[in-house]
């Protein structure tokens, strides 16, 4: 059998397999990087989308404070290259350093480390600008908005005289495309919300799902805090391939959202005529596949293109492990049994235990292909723990690499003539079964 060889994304330095000639590798036409990326910065705040230039918004408003959220290390955002010319430009708007601050939106994940800080903006904004992290749990920081129902919010970035949001869009499995509204809601907002926003009835509406905005629970919940709190002016990105920025969708919340939306819609849809019988994905890469939460986003993504009888197999390093104590110890009680699982969540649908919604999410790919048809190879979860969070593991004193070689040749010798597929990039690709 004539192989190809294809590199995917694992951990920092990626990995290769050798697969058949004949399988799909799912990926769209590369995304070209932006040439000169600061003077991108600059035009897109003087010429926004459905919205005046952020000079003309400053000099109208006269902000004593300027809040800025930044998205926290789980997300390649490249804070680093756009923070530094926003920050010249607001200072050319008579914004002094010291009246601004930054948010790292970290919704329900763990606070940053000073190392992940320096990562995030750079010494140099970290001597400029007051940099902290929003933290769900600790009431005394946040602010009520709304009382039915309730929802908090970051108490600095709602006192704030001017808000700005930035990040960037992908599709979502959930909420249909990150960035927009969720720069506020779920990163700045209280448990409650979050676990509102991630609520069993919201994950079980088959709209909150990649690429879905109208009808979408999960957006409308959260395009709703964010139109109660404000937002003066959103800056997202669109990243290429290499994670370096493709295009900006600065300006106006929504519409600058719904722009970016379309943008990443056209340029990371690979679309297929029919389901494969094997499918084999990326959790993602650093930073994305540090956890195995953020993992399920790859198996999730992965839905359009099986059917009830196909195989995924999925290479997320997850050198963080399983992600944080609480989800782990969920995971570790339910010890395989994702359909009890699911009967508690859906007897107690009024009470939202954290970190719940990640495996209501794992639980449509089980309720599509079946834990036996899972499979998970990864070098940072311990193997017993590997055997107990619902998946197949790939387990062997053998690196990441050939162990998926293994399972893939083994798969194959099993079923010469299955149709396959790779995606490289994991969840970065948006898959579309053509009606």
């Amino acid at each position: 059998m004539k192989r190809k060889s294809v590199r995917l994304l694992y951990g920092k330095v990626g990995l290769e397999i050798d697969v058949p000639e004949s399988a799909a590798v799912l990926q769209p036409a590369p995304i070209p990087a932006i040439s000169r990326p600061e003077a991108a910065v600059l035009e897109a705040l003087d010429r926004p989308v459905d919205s005046p230039a952020l000079a003309e918004l400053i000099r109208a408003r006269r902000p004593r404070t300027v809040a800025i959220t930044i998205s926290d290390i789980t997300r390649p955002v490249p804070n680093r290259l756009f923070l530094p010319p926003l920050m010249d430009y607001l200072n050319r708007c008579g914004i002094r350093d010291e009246q601004v601050v930054i948010i790292i939106g970290t919704g329900m994940h763990r606070e940053s480390t000073d190392q992940e800080r320096r990562l995030l903006v750079g010494e140099d904004i970290l001597r400029r600008v007051e940099v902290f992290d929003h933290v769900a749990s600790a009431p005394e920081t946040l602010v009520r908005v709304h009382r039915d129902p309730p929802v908090s919010v970051n108490r600095r970035f709602v006192e704030a005289d001017f808000r700005i949001v930035t990040g960037y869009i992908e599709a979502h499995f959930m909420a249909g495309f990150s960035g927009g509204r969720k720069g506020v809601c779920p990163a700045l907002v209280d448990l409650e919300t979050i676990q509102r926003f991630h609520g069993f009835e919201t994950l079980a509406d088959p709209r909150s799902d990649n690429g879905v905005l109208e009808g979408n629970p999960c957006h409308e919940i959260a395009l709703q805090v964010a139109r109660t709190v404000g937002v003066d002016f959103l800056f997202n990105v669109v990243l290429s391939d290499d994670r370096r920025i493709a295009a900006i969708c600065a300006g106006d919340m929504e519409q600058a959202h719904l722009e970016g939306c379309r943008q990443v819609r056209q340029w990371t849809t690979a679309s297929v005529d029919q389901p494969f019988d094997l499918v084999v994905t990326s959790g993602g890469g650093y930073p994305l596949d540090a956890t195995f939460y953020q993992t399920i986003k790859a198996m999730c993504g992965a839905l359009p293109v099986l059917h009830p009888a196909s195989t995924l197999l999925v290479l997320s390093e997850c050198s963080e492990q399983l992600g944080g104590p609480e989800y782990t110890e969920l995971l570790l009680r339910y010890d395989n049994d994702w359909r009890r699982f699911l009967t508690d969540i859906e007897r107690e649908r009024h009470r939202t235990l954290l970190d719940q919604w990640e495996y209501q999410m794992q639980c449509r790919i089980l309720g599509k292909v079946g834990l036996d048809n899972l499979f998970l190879v990864s070098d940072g979860i311990p193997p017993d723990m590997q055997k107990r969070i619902s998946v197949r593991p790939v387990l062997g004193p053998e690196p990441a690499q050939e162990r998926a070689q293994a399972a893939l040749d083994e798969y194959l010798d099993r079923n010469p003539k299955a149709r396959a597929a790779v995606v490289p990039t994991g969840p970065y690709t948006m898959l579309e079964l053509r009606a």
